[in-house]
């Protein structure tokens, strides 16, 4: 139930009868082949999906977010820890003040995990709303289920290779890669990290078959809308 799809008056009736509302935050980063948009393509149909049967409404999606690893890569947009914190506060605001008093901030991208703390904070400076973050790669099922796939997967790997994270007539290399070693990309500058990349693929087959992939973007909405349900403070 996306907010685009609705006009205000429909978004405040809906608020009034359940107070529930999802953000989804994504990322502009490079994802090797794939659309440098995947983290906000999957976690705003991620929430969608979720959503829906429960009539909650779903914000557009958060497009930017903190990826100063991937700063080297062209199409890269990062902001800074700050501004993103700062920008999350406004967002949650303004949801707040529309009448929401159960927010779900569905994640789709591992570096915006910096600023978890802000829905805390939050929750601290406005008693009675509820403010939830919910990584949906890897919760629980989700990853369980990518590990009992292939163990082997990571950034830009087919664990983010979906029908709709796919480029038109963009051809995919054979096999895979071997995982990166995060603690020594940890320790590098940005350009370090592409070199260090490559394409971009941090570890893992490029792709695998679209059954397996439905398997886990299944536990994903599953999860998700878990999530939704609750419980909530």
């Amino acid at each position: 139930m996306q907010i685009r799809d609705m006009n205000w008056m429909q978004v405040e009736d809906r608020l009034r009868s359940d107070d529930r509302a999802v953000i989804p935050l994504g990322s502009t980063e490079q994802h090797g082949y794939l659309s440098l948009c995947v983290d906000q393509i999957l976690a705003e149909r991620v929430a969608t999906e979720a959503a829906e049967p429960l009539q909650v409404p779903v914000f557009p999606a958060l497009p930017f977010g903190l990826a100063p690893y991937f700063a080297s890569y062209p199409g890269t947009v990062s902001l800074r820890t700050s501004t993103y914190v700062a920008l999350l506060h406004d967002l949650l605001s303004g949801v707040a003040d529309g009448g929401a008093r159960r927010i779900l901030l569905v994640n789709g991208h591992g570096g915006n995990r910096a600023a978890t703390n802000v829905a805390l904070e939050f929750m601290n400076e406005r008693p009675g709303v509820s403010v939830k973050w919910h990584d949906w790669w890897a919760a629980p099922d989700t990853m369980a289920t990518v590990q009992a796939i292939d163990p082997d997967a990571s950034h830009a790997s087919w664990m983010e290779n979906f029908p709709w994270t796919r480029l038109p007539g963009v051809e995919l290399p054979d096999g895979g890669r071997e995982m990166t070693d995060m603690t020594r990309m940890r320790a590098l500058g940005a350009p370090a990290v592409r070199e260090l990349l490559g394409d971009g693929n941090m570890g893992g087959r490029y792709q695998r078959s679209d059954e397996e992939m439905l398997r886990v973007w299944r536990a994903g909405v599953q999860e998700t809308r878990d999530a939704l349900e609750g419980p909530w403070s």
